[in-house]
């Protein structure tokens, strides 16, 4: 699965409960943001079930507009509607022994949704234009940002479906979430647009733009970073990643185009918005990534416990992070927090 890598404990929990429910042949719902790797999360849960030499066929709803989605999902026959010339196969024919990908799940019309809770508890549905049935062996995953509940309460989802496609709901963690996959991500992502390049080796990244890449807030998540990585690449001078650009259509020399630049000598880096007291107040991170996302961790850690009074739970709950994520962080980073 290319491009689905980390080593941090959210995205670890993440992949033992996917790969758990998937050689369990149930539909399954992937809640995440943006640019998060639900595809990538889908496609592996197709490629460790036992459906695997079958086909993986997906559909994104949010590209079709709402009178196409059950063409596309079901199929029509020759004169079902204007333009339908000749009879034509849906995603769920093309997907039948393999996995289906629902992208964009919330935003399938009503009625598309009786035909598809029909085709998951009987697995039978028809091709519009006909009463006969076609019948289909095919897994359901459906993907989203939406709050599928809150839809099915204001009544534009079907509850009957909800219940059958969540026999497991996996949340993707986005990627404010798992912070030290940042460096293995960006090294992923600088060595395949290096490649593409031509060159030798892929430029090295600047304290200050390894302390951005760190910092951003990342609204974008994976995606996001992969863009704003190719884009350093691409423009790094020397050999060596100066500064990053976060917004390509701000203006050129403006604040927000360049975000980060590497200090005068004897000047300190400015210290991310995002940062908390003790961060900005520390002494810089070494020039590696690995080394500056520690260096981030312990700072937060210790702003953290400070402002709970050292009570873990409440100190997890600042960071964001459930108390077994904090524990994990805190055993990791344990001596240098006794270090004071």
């Amino acid at each position: 699965m290319p491009d689905a890598l980390g080593q941090s404990e959210a995205f670890l929990a993440f992949t033992e409960q996917l790969s758990r429910v998937a050689r369990v042949d149930r539909p399954v719902l992937l809640i995440g943001e943006r640019g998060s790797g639900k595809e990538l999360a889908a496609a592996k849960l197709h490629y460790l079930s036992d459906r695997w030499e079958a086909p993986l066929v997906a559909l994104n709803c949010a590209a079709l507009a709402p009178a196409l989605i059950e063409a596309e999902l079901f199929g029509h026959e020759r004169g079902a509607f204007t333009g339908a010339l000749a009879e034509r196969a849906g995603r769920f024919e093309a997907a039948d022994g393999g996995t289906l990908l629902l992208d964009e799940i919330g935003l399938i019309p009503i009625e598309a949704q009786e035909k598809i809770l029909r085709a998951v508890e009987y697995g039978s549905f028809e091709r519009v234009g006909t009463s006969r049935p076609t019948s289909v062996d095919v897994r359901i995953i459906g993907a989203t940002n939406a709050d599928l509940p809150g839809l099915a309460r204001a009544g534009r989802f079907k509850e009957d479906l909800l219940d059958r496609l969540s026999f497991e709901v996996l949340h993707v963690p986005p990627l404010r979430a798992r912070r030290e996959d940042i460096p293995l991500l960006a090294h992923h992502f600088a060595a395949r647009m290096a490649t593409e390049l031509g060159l030798e080796a892929p430029p090295a990244f600047s304290q200050a733009a390894a302390r951005a890449l760190l910092d951003h807030a990342w609204p974008g998540n994976i995606r996001e970073l992969k863009n704003v990585v190719e884009r350093a690449v691409y423009r790094a001078d020397g050999g060596r990643v100066e500064e990053i650009v976060f917004d390509p259509f701000a203006r050129p020399g403006s604040d927000a185009a360049t975000t980060a630049r590497q200090p005068p000598p004897g000047a300190a880096p400015n210290a991310a918005p995002s940062a908390t007291p003790d961060a900005a107040a520390s002494p810089p991170a070494s020039g590696t990534l690995h080394d500056a996302v520690a260096r981030l961790e312990i700072d937060m850690l210790r702003h953290a416990l400070a402002e709970s009074r050292h009570h873990q739970r409440r100190a997890a709950a600042r960071l964001g992070l459930t108390y077994h994520q904090f524990r994990g962080l805190y055993r990791k980073h344990a001596r240098a927090l006794a270090a004071g």
